[in-house]
């Protein structure tokens, strides 16, 4: 009976099932295939975190150093899972590197993927340079100063289109990517303060800053930052002649076209699932659900569980999440995961 458990992931809830599996009194082996810790608040550079306001590197940062200085904690950095066997509380891993690791349990929090605005081409992602992603215009945030990559100019207007890569069955994707709403609200209060002569517009179909996102974000984007809300279907972006944009569309609110000028556009790109998904899939031996995320076990009596036994999850793993969500469910994996390991001491002692 093996009393470590190994977590395959180290964003956000992979660092918060290995401290909690720590915490619990067992061993924690922590795999990532990248060669640094955080997962994508910190390999994509995110500014400023919804909902708490502390910045990515900071807050993710805490959770990394909590478990790099926790000796009862492995990490093995630039490594993947390529052979699995065994039984809950005997399973054998073997790593890329080459070393093989004893575990008797298991949390899958391998993420998700950011959509790949490439596949909108309408929407002038990779044809024009100031039409950026989310996540572009957020490393531009952290680097304190917003300007148009094209001629370095500060612009006057931007427009922040959401569902990129999210509730779009043309390209398949059939799901709410869950934050994307309440990110760009709060990426439209940090555009103002860098630049407070600039005007947002956030183009939407359907506003979803759920729970007490609504207050914090959406109204306070609008009331106190000036960030206009326009309802509206989006048909393409194109140049203008003076070197600008045009979002092109109709305003589904009044029923009539709208062509507005803009100096940046940005999309509001979704949560795919991980692309290494089909590979996860069939190494540790579980199913995926029909969009790609793993498949999520009855979740009433077998709570962050898989469709095999021993093997959990967390996260973006199981779909859209978001970060404080993901740590929450971390824990919960890890706890989980310990709680059916400590059974299996008692049932064979």
């Amino acid at each position: 009976m093996q009393d470590s458990v190994l977590i395959v992931g180290a964003g956000p809830a992979g660092l918060s099932a290995a401290a909690t599996v720590s915490a619990a009194g067992y061993k924690a082996v922590l795999v990532e295939k990248e060669d640094i810790l955080g997962g994508a608040p910190i390999l994509s550079g995110y500014a400023k975190l919804v909902p708490s306001g502390e910045w990515a590197k900071d807050a993710i940062g805490r959770m990394v150093s909590r478990v790099e200085e926790d000796a009862a904690i492995t990490v093995h950095k630039g490594a993947k899972v390529t052979q699995f066997d065994g039984e809950p509380g005997s399973f054998t891993a073997t790593l890329s590197n080459g070393e093989k690791v004893e575990a008797g349990a298991v949390v899958l929090a391998t993420g998700f993927t950011h959509f790949d605005s490439i596949n909108k081409p309408e929407w002038g992602f990779g044809t024009f340079e100031d039409v950026l992603t989310t996540t572009q215009m957020e490393q531009m945030v952290s680097a304190g100063k917003i300007a148009c990559p094209s001629d370095g100019r500060v612009p006057e207007r931007v427009a922040i289109l959401l569902c990129v890569g999210s509730r779009d069955r043309q390209i398949g994707r059939e799901w709410c990517s869950k934050i994307c709403c309440t990110v760009s609200a709060n990426l439209a209060m940090e555009i103002k303060e860098l630049s407070p002569q600039t005007d947002v517009f956030i183009y939407y179909m359907d506003i979803r800053t759920f729970g007490l996102y609504e207050d914090k974000f959406y109204w306070k984007s609008q009331e106190e930052f000036k960030t206009k809300f326009v309802k509206a279907r989006i048909a393409e972006v194109t140049a203008s002649g003076d070197g600008r944009l045009l979002v092109k569309g109709e305003d589904t609110l009044v029923k009539r076209p709208i062509i507005i000028p803009f100096d940046i556009v940005v999309h509001a790109i979704g949560m795919d699932p991980n692309e290494e998904n089909p590979e996860l899939a069939s190494v540790f031996g579980v199913a995926l659900e029909k969009h790609g995320f793993i498949e999520r076990a009855e979740h009433y009596t077998n709570t962050c569980g898989t469709t095999r036994r021993g093997i959990y999850a967390a996260g973006a793993a199981y779909g859209p999440e978001t970060i404080d969500d993901s740590i929450s469910q971390g824990a919960a994996a890890g706890s989980r995961a310990v709680a059916d390991l400590n059974a299996l001491v008692q049932k064979a002692g």
